[in-house]
């Protein structure tokens, strides 16, 4: 039996998912990267075998940049900073929670990938 995986196109997915501005810096790092932009759209991912871990480190780095930035927020507006609003700082809370949330729901998709292709018979 032949089996043929389809690569996985982090940029695809995310675009997919309604992220268009996280499909977008996909493809900008993988472009800058040096990856062939050129490809077609089945094949698209496979390469330098670095595709996926470039993206998914890239949107991991994000995640825990955005963290970072409502965290910061969050102690101005505790140290009653005037230039901090809260409006401001419940915004960048929320998209944190959310690139939180986008991060965990991708590895709990990989782990079960793994976990289903660990479970297949030969």
């Amino acid at each position: 039996m032949d089996v043929k995986l389809k690569p996985f196109d982090f940029a695809q997915a995310a675009a997919r998912a309604g992220m268009p501005q996280v499909a977008q810096r996909v493809r900008d790092s993988a472009q800058a990267a040096g990856l062939t932009p050129a490809r077609s759209p089945a094949t698209q991912g496979v390469g330098k075998g670095e595709d996926f871990s470039v993206a998914f480190s890239q949107a991991l780095r994000n995640v825990s940049q955005t963290q970072n930035t409502a965290q910061a927020l969050q102690r101005e507006v505790a140290l009653d900073n005037p230039a901090v609003s809260i409006e401001q700082t419940m915004i960048a809370m929320q998209r944190s929670q959310i690139g939180f949330q986008a991060a965990l729901q991708v590895r709990n998709r990989l782990v079960q990938a793994y976990s289903d292709i660990m479970n297949m018979q030969v």
